[in-house]
Formats: C-alpha cells, sequence, structure tokens
C-alpha cells in the first residue's frame, strides 16, 4: 500500500514535462567534504521557512543522505512580523552516515531578519556559517527585535563566518520580468536563501525546480519568480565567492531499497490505510482539526481510492461518538486530537471500553496544560492515557518512537484492538508527527494480514445470542453487526451481565465484568514483544525511554560509549501492558536513567510498578531534549 502511493506520487511528478535545464553559472569554488551538517532556516512566520527548509531536505534525501528535521514556528497563524514571538524555523541535520536527531546546534543559520538572528544566534555553533539578509536590518526591524545597535555593524557576530545577502533587494531584481507585483514580489525572498544554500552546500537543483514547476503550475508567473530567485541565490554565492569553500556532504550507504521522506502523521496515515487493507475492514476516521493531529486528516481525506471515509465533525465529542458508531458497524474505527481533545473525548473513551468495541485513539501530544503550546513538543499525557478515565477502565496505551515508526505502530494497535476488543490509545506527538527523516518502503506482501472474525451466528445453547461469551484465549467478546439476524443485543454504557449482555446492577457481577476487562488487556502482555536492550547489556547504566526521546537517547548513548562510559539503552512501545521483561531488565542494571519531556511521569510509574528508585531527567520547555543534554547526565551519573 505505501508503494502504491509513493508510486503513484513518484508518477504524478514524472509525468510533469520537460523542462528547460536551471541557467546557473558554474562553480569554482573549492569543496570541502563532511560527513554531517545541520542547517536551520530562521526567519519571519510570512518568509516561507517551512518550505525553504523542506525543499532543501527532499533535495538532500534524493540526494541520498541521512537527515532528520525539526520544524518550529508559532502557534498563531499570523504573529506580529518582526517579533521574536513571531519567528519561524527550520532545522535539519544531514549525513553520510545513520543518524538519530535533527542536531544540537546549527553549523549554518539562516537568518532573514533580526528577531531571527536574536532568537537563534545563541543555538549557532562557535564558528559557524551565518547567512543574513542585510535589507531587513532596518531601525524599525531592529527595535522590535530588541537590539540597540545594528549587529551587523559591530563586532557582536566576530565569532562566526558571516555572508550578507541584500535578499530583498536582489530578488525583486530577478523577477521583475515574471509579471508579479506588489507585494508578491518579495514572497520569493526564501528561494533567493534557498537557492544560496543550494550553491554553498552543494544540493542538487533540479528537484527544487520541478517541485516549484508542479506546485504552481496553475500560476505560472510564481513559478518563474520562484525559480528566477533559486537561481538568483544560487549565482549569487559564485559571483560574488560568499566563502571560500563550499561544502558538500555524500551519500549515506543506507540499506538497498526504496526510501521516501516521511513524517510521522504520513506515516501513521499510511498505516492506518494498511491496516485497513490487510483487517478487510474499510477504515473511517472521525476527528475535529486541532494542531499537531490535523495532518493526520488531510493525509486520510486524499486517499478515498483506498475506501478511506473521513469526518471532519463540528467538535471533540461528535468526532469521537462518530468513531464509536462506526466501530458498531464494523469499521475499522479511528479518531484523532491531542491533549485537549482527548480530555474532551474521555467519556466517550470510557464508552467505547465499556461496549468492548475495537477502535484507535490517536493522541498527537502538545506542550500543555489547556491549550498550552499547540505547535511544540510534549510528552505529558502518559498518566492521562493510563489512567484519564472515570472508573476501573485501564486501556492498552502505545507509542511511537520515530517518524519511520510510526507506520507498523499504527497497524499493531489496529491488530491489537480488533484481536482483544478494546479501544487502544497511540501515542505520538510533535517532534514525530511534523519532524522527517528517509524511511525504506516496506513489502506490503510481507506484513501480516489482521484476522477479523465477526459473529455470524447465536451462540447459545438455546439458539440465543451472548454478546458476553468471550473467546477462551482472549477474553475478546463477539463482533456482532447489527442487522445480522439473530445477533440482536444490548449495547449502552450500564454495565452488563457477564455473559448475556442484559444491564445487571448486581455487586458481584461488576466486581467480575470489572476483573475480566481488567485482565483481558493484562493478557496482552503475553502478545507483545520482549523489551530489547541495545548497547552494552552488562552496563551499570540504563537509559530507559518512550516515544519521540528515542533518537536523542540513542545518540547520547553512542557519545557515551565513545568517550569509555559503557552504558545500555531501551525503549518502550507498549507502556500499558508493560513488556513481561522490563522487570528482569531493569534489574539488570544497578543504575536507571528515565528522560522524558515532562515532569516525570513514567518514573512514577516505574518506581511504583518496581519499587525501582529510577533517576528522572525532565524538561519542558517545548524543544526536544539535545544529545548533550542526556549524555552529560550519564557522565554524571558514571562518576
Amino acid at each position: 500500500m505505501a508503494d502504491e502511493i509513493a508510486t503513484e506520487e513518484a508518477t504524478e511528478e514524472a509525468s510533469t514535462e520537460t523542462r528547460q535545464t536551471l541557467e546557473i553559472q558554474p562553480s569554482s569554488t573549492p569543496t570541502e567534504s563532511l560527513d554531517n551538517l545541520v542547517v536551520r532556516f530562521a526567519g519571519d512566520s510570512g518568509d516561507g521557512m517551512q518550505l525553504a527548509g523542506n525543499r532543501f531536505t527532499d533535495a538532500s534525501a534524493l540526494f541520498g543522505n541521512d537527515l532528520a528535521t525539526l520544524p518550529s514556528f508559532p502557534a498563531e497563524i499570523r504573529a506580529p512580523a518582526g517579533t521574536l514571538p513571531g519567528v519561524s524555523s527550520f532545522q535539519v541535520q544531514i549525513a553520510d552516515y545513520d543518524i538519530l536527531t535533527a542536531g544540537d546546534q546549527p553549523d549554518c543559520l539562516v537568518a532573514m531578519n533580526p528577531a531571527a538572528l536574536m532568537k537563534n544566534l545563541k543555538d549557532l555553533r562557535p564558528g559557524g556559517t551565518l547567512i543574513v539578509n542585510t535589507d531587513t536590518f532596518d531601525e524599525r526591524n531592529l527595535d522590535k527585535a530588541g537590539y540597540e545597535t545594528n549587529p551587523l555593524d559591530d563586532d557582536s557576530l566576530d565569532g562566526y563566518k558571516v555572508i550578507k545577502a541584500p535578499m530583498d533587494e536582489l530578488t525583486k531584481e530577478a523577477v521583475k520580468d515574471t509579471g508579479v507585483s506588489g507585494r508578491n514580489v518579495l514572497r520569493s525572498k526564501n528561494f533567493f536563501a534557498l537557492g544560496l544554500m543550494a550553491w554553498l552546500f552543494h544540493r542538487p537543483t533540479e528537484p527544487t525546480t520541478e517541485w516549484v514547476r508542479k506546485k504552481f503550475a496553475s500560476k505560472p508567473e510564481v513559478a518563474n519568480a520562484n525559480i528566477e530567485s533559486f537561481k538568483a541565490g544560487y549565482n549569487f554565492g559564485i559571483t560574488t565567492e560568499a566563502t571560500r569553500t563550499t561544502f558538500e556532504v555524500k551519500p549515506a550507504a543506507l540499506p538497498p531499497g526504496t526510501y521516501t521522506n516521511i513524517n510521522g502523521n504520513t506515516a501513521l496515515a499510511w498505516g492506518l490505510i494498511a491496516a485497513s487493507r490487510k483487517s478487510g475492514l474499510p477504515l473511517f476516521y472521525g476527528t475535529y482539526p486541532i494542531t499537531p493531529a490535523s495532518d493526520i486528516l488531510h493525509e486520510l481525506s486524499r486517499r478515498k481510492n483506498f475506501g478511506v471515509r473521513t469526518f471532519q465533525a463540528e467538535d471533540e465529542i461528535a468526532g469521537v461518538g462518530s468513531t464509536i458508531g462506526a466501530a458498531f458497524a464494523g469499521n475499522l474505527a479511528v479518531t484523532g486530537s491531542s491533549g485537549p481533545g482527548i480530555a474532551l473525548k474521555s467519556e466517550a473513551i470510557s464508552l467505547a471500553f465499556m461496549l468492548e468495541l475495537p477502535m484507535i485513539v490517536i493522541n498527537v501530544q502538545r506542550g500543555g496544560p489547556s491549550t498550552g503550546l499547540p505547535t511544540k513538543p510534549e510528552q505529558s499525557d502518559l498518566l492521562f492515557s493510563l489512567y484519564g478515565r472515570h472508573g476501573e477502565s485501564p486501556l492498552p496505551v502505545l507509542s511511537i518512537a520515530s517518524p519511520s515508526e510510526a507506520f507498523m505502530m499504527a497497524i499493531e494497535a489496529v491488530r491489537i484492538a480488533v484481536k482483544y476488543m478494546t479501544p487502544v490509545i497511540l501515542l505520538s506527538d510533535n517532534y514525530v508527527a511534523n519532524g522527517s527523516e528517509p524511511w525504506k518502503l516496506p513489502d506490503v506482501d510481507e506484513i501480516a494480514e489482521i484476522p477479523v472474525e465477526f459473529a455470524k451466528y447465536p451462540n447459545g445453547p438455546d439458539g440465543t445470542f451472548l454478546p458476553y461469551m468471550r473467546n477462551i484465549d482472549t477474553f475478546a467478546r463477539p463482533w456482532a453487526i447489527p442487522g445480522t439476524p439473530g445477533l440482536e443485543h444490548r449495547i449502552g454504557g450500564l454495565e452488563k451481565e457477564a455473559i448475556s449482555g442484559n444491564v445487571s446492577y448486581d455487586p458481584a457481577n461488576h466486581q467480575l465484568m470489572t476483573d475480566t476487562r481488567a485482565w483481558k488487556v493484562a493478557n496482552i502482555a503475553n502478545d507483545i514483544p520482549l523489551l530489547e536492550v541495545d548497547g552494552d547489556e552488562d552496563a551499570d547504566i540504563l537509559v530507559l525511554g518512550w516515544g519521540s526521546t528515542f533518537g536523542s537517547i540513542r545518540a547520547a548513548a553512542r557519545r557515551a560509549r565513545q568517550s569509555g562510559i559503557p552504558v545500555a539503552t531501551a525503549h518502550l512501545n507498549y507502556l500499558n501492558p508493560l513488556p513481561k521483561n522490563l522487570g528482569e531488565v531493569l534489574r539488570s542494571h544497578d543504575k536507571v536513567l528515565i528522560p522524558e519531556l515532562n515532569t516525570g511521569q513514567l518514573l512514577k510509574v516505574i518506581r511504583a510498578e518496581f519499587l525501582l528508585d529510577a533517576v528522572g531527567l525532565n524538561k519542558v520547555s517545548g524543544e526536544p531534549f539535545r544529545v548533550t543534554e542526556i549524555s552529560e547526565k550519564i557522565s554524571e551519573m558514571a562518576q
């Protein structure tokens, strides 16, 4: 299925008419090879930094680099122009080897205005390259950014390699004959910056120009303006000899196969479609748009050719209500949201648990509480996912560690839901959802089928239907589709009598049904993989994580080993039930470190379940962990 989607998109690109070769000057600047490079584009929300970053990323992916990205943008649709709150950035690390994060510090920063420089300069590594749009460094913009003097005129940038480019002026000159006019003229200046970066780091130009022509096929004047601006930026680097050296990162030696650059939301959507095909169930996605989960809806709505039905409800409660109805009717029923929306859905999720219907609840976590930080990453919904329902209502909780992993974890969530007749919570977060990396397309024929068996005949001894007559192995109840003759049964939130499904207020029955539902979920521990340990299994220190901390933890462990510190890592995809061997793994190490983008939620679970004095490393700044933060903590614990 993923191959079908990827092939479809590749065909769309290949079908564009043959284009003229991009007219750029040959470069004679010496080239230095790097094994990795971290680049950050930063500017005002209207400067197109996300687009420029994505184009640089896609060109690098097609070139064959391994990569990881970190988009960052304001929650407001358009914060005041030129201010610090309005700064949008996009960071990407490219390498000629397998990498795990978008990098701690950029080697090159593109600052489109003073606010972007003020907000991001502190992250640029000493001696790094700084590209600035000098046309925006006027008195008004400097004042908005909080500068008392112009940093381009004093010595504050002496520790960096500064490339000054009058991007506004040169963009106007480049696009003057393309047909664009007015304020639209400067909308192409992000392509000027992109062209300059393509020259500086030897990025292929054709992927960018082909994308522009396709994207703006109905607006040829806009396409021409963007391409001319891109050419101007590329040639600016050559004609001004902007640096004495350009740089190149060779392709990575990745396993052979067909790759696509994918983010977590897209991979998750494709995984749901694959699960629909492997189970034979029509996919229904009922939701209400919310950052950062909305792109799942956008992607699924494009895939009607796979039988996908999407429903954008009037609110969160309607979205989950429609999903429960779809599950009752025999669909692969999915709803998605972020923390505030999951809170609104919680009563209905409890109803789905009581009905024992298969349903996937996707929570793309973001900074909270309440509206919080809608565009920033956080892992603060773990305890809410485990316990955030009224009554005794344990649910399976799974988590996604990286964008490429989202595909298979979506399939796994569906497998568990339909096998055990239960809602399943699938945790992602903003870093996974919007970050991207190369993903090797799987052979869909090798993905296991997901068996689904609907009840067809009455199962009672007297020809009646017993909706809570359970499977002896899974304790799942039958999935009976409405309208099936002889399978009429009662549903609702009131407690049901064991086996018969009649409403029951009997204390002993409620105890039995509560224990049965809990045991059904706990039994899933026998049907999930054992926890695997990476690195030095006999190390004193184990770093345990879940979700999007995966890359930072693994990279920090690599760094620790290189400095002579033995360390092991393990990462949890299954948070309820926990893997059966987790206790054994924890007891095999003297010290356990748990980094989390919260105030210590998994830490509380581990301490409570295993009476283990684990150490937490916690961060709630709306930013992912830097590798150095975790590696420094490992070094501290090793002393």
